[in-house]
């Protein structure tokens, strides 16, 4: 099977390819870091795992960028994992226009163009497809400071549902993974009395596994999960 992970060179992206790869899959990682993370990975699996710089905020050019000179019509696609993201931090009454509308180029806009071109590829195909986006606790449970970034996933969630409508009849698939708050290069800023705070709303009083949250994108993705589709999958360690 061949994927498209975006955001795949840290983080739960690159634990994403790692899962993809170790099922024998083929994965076509875009990013603006190449990581030597990333690049000890593709050195593992050597004509297996591919990489792309792309600026993701360039949503006038990424057709051009990821579809023309990088996933053309010569590669069947199974699966897109939209994955990449940016945080804007802040409350709502310091909200800045132009950091927003940054955000929501890489969070929102990006992903609904990428989408529009691998429901292509996949109807050039006659593939029975599966779409899966990142989204965020935060959409689901109020926390100060994320109204701007949980608007952002908030969006995204409510387009993957329509897009699973629009195309179920055909087999494609359209989900959404719902992380709680991980270890991760995002929440890096966070001290560790805020991450305290965060841990104890959850069921399992600790950080969501990174792996955890793979494993399910990458279920999602295969045909265990053919009965599953314009769904929102928590995997957020029981966040109450």
């Amino acid at each position: 099977m061949n994927y498209l992970v975006t955001g795949c060179s840290r983080g739960v992206g690159l634990e994403i390819c790692r899962v993809l790869l170790s099922e024998g899959n083929t994965v076509y990682g875009v990013a603006r870091s190449y990581t030597d993370e990333f690049k000890e990975l593709e050195s593992e699996y050597h004509g297996y795992l591919y990489f792309k710089s792309i600026d993701l905020s360039d949503c006038e050019n990424i057709h051009k960028n990821v579809f023309k000179e990088y996933i053309t019509n010569k590669i069947q696609l199974d699966g897109y994992v939209n994955n990449a993201a940016m945080a804007y931090d802040d409350i709502v009454t310091n909200l800045n226009i132009d950091r927003l509308k940054a955000m929501y180029d890489v969070n929102v806009f990006t992903p609904m163009v990428i989408t529009k071109y691998v429901l292509r590829n996949m109807l050039l195909y006659k593939k029975k497809g599966s779409i899966v986006h990142i989204s965020s606790i935060s959409a689901h449970t109020g926390y100060k400071g994320l109204a701007m970034y949980a608007s952002s996933k908030g969006a995204l969630e409510a387009f993957s549902k329509d897009t699973a409508r629009e195309w179920g009849q055909l087999g494609i698939r359209s989900n959404v993974v719902v992380p709680g708050f991980m270890e991760t290069t995002m929440s890096s800023s966070l001290t560790e009395e805020q991450k305290d705070r965060i841990y104890k709303r959850t069921s399992l009083k600790s950080a969501t596994s990174v792996y955890s949250v793979a494993e399910t994108v990458a279920f999602l993705l295969s045909d265990k999960a053919c009965g599953i589709t314009g769904q929102n999958v928590h995997v957020d360690n029981g966040t109450i």
